[in-house]
């Protein structure tokens, strides 16, 4: 490889559970590739969002990276706007000649991107709401059940969240021809990297992570969001960090008590990414695991080697 790339070869994925060091070895791809990242992380995106979020802009020594601060703390992007920027994203660093390559753990968001998906913009349905609230989490759950198979468990996890997915799939039955369009794709080809790492190793990680972002300020993170006028409400939406600290802030919760129920949420989300990865190789996007233990040389020589293969597939 010379380090450069052409336009339209397939690009690069790095993905895998939370706190297994995905956007260091995306950074070591991208520097002996010509590579730019992309953030394939759902809240990566909102600004003053940075240790609950763990951006860790420092490991990108100069690496160009994408759909990092993007959005407003307190407003909700969505599946829409990620699909929409980055595909943006991507054409502007094919343009230049580099390879794009996503990392992150939002397997929505990355499995979306990748098939090629292309949605429509949903508006709000105010009625809809209306008719909805009040309604239980498991309630919402169970009209949006009865609309789509649910695949992605982030879909319910707050019933905001639930009537926001309802809204969707309303919008979509009374435009069936956009979604057709959202439903017939043109995949993008690329070659997927994840991290493998062991059950007791990924939980180690974790609980190290959490106690050094809390030592780090991530409690006075929250507390200098709230004081700039986002809603606790708002911060709860985005869940584990945000929903555990703005209750501990908020003195709805002890401290030592958002610590035990933010590792166990932590790891329970973690479990889910897995889940989510290994339902896209059954959905038909193969993921190539590499040991989380590899040198960032040796990993990059493994991926390069994958890659020149794949290159060699496509005929380019």
């Amino acid at each position: 490889m010379d380090g450069r790339v052409i336009e339209h070869r397939p690009l690069i994925a790095v993905v895998g559970p939370t706190a297994t060091g995905k956007t260091r070895r995306a950074v070591c791809i991208a520097r002996h590739i010509g590579g730019e990242i992309i953030s394939g992380d759902s809240r990566q995106v909102y600004r003053g969002m940075d240790l609950g979020t763990g951006k860790d802009l420092e490991e990108y020594q100069g690496t160009p990276y994408h759909l990092i601060d993007v959005a407003e703390p307190g407003t909700k992007y969505n599946l829409y706007q990620f699909l929409r920027d980055a595909g943006r994203a991507c054409s502007e660093i094919e343009g230049r000649g580099n390879l794009p390559v996503v990392c992150g753990g939002t397997g929505l968001y990355i499995e979306s991107f990748l098939k090629g998906t292309a949605l429509p913009e949903v508006p709000e349905n105010p009625a809809l709401r209306k008719e909805l609230s009040g309604k239980s989490l498991e309630e919402l759950t169970g009209i949006l059940a009865s609309m789509k198979r649910l695949h992605n468990v982030t879909d319910v996890d707050t019933c905001q969240r639930a009537v926001r997915a309802i809204e969707i799939q309303r919008y979509y039955a009374e435009h069936p021809d956009e979604a057709a369009a959202a439903t017939d794709p043109e995949p993008r080809p690329a070659l997927v990297i994840g991290i493998a790492i062991d059950r007791e190793t990924r939980r180690r990680r974790i609980t190290e992570r959490l106690d050094a972002r809390l030592k780090a300020g991530m409690a006075e993170e929250v507390e200098g969001l709230l004081a700039k006028g986002v809603s606790a409400e708002s911060l709860i939406y985005y869940g584990l960090e945000y929903k555990y600290l703005t209750l501990y802030v908020t003195g709805q919760i002890s401290r030592d008590e958002m610590r035990e129920k933010l590792e166990i949420a932590i790891h329970q989300f973690a479990k889910r990414q897995m889940t989510w990865f290994r339902g896209m190789e059954k959905r038909g996007i193969p993921i190539a695991w590499l040991d989380h233990g590899l040198s960032d040389w040796g990993f990059v020589e493994k991926v390069l080697r994958l890659y020149s293969r794949l290159c060699g597939k496509s005929g380019l």
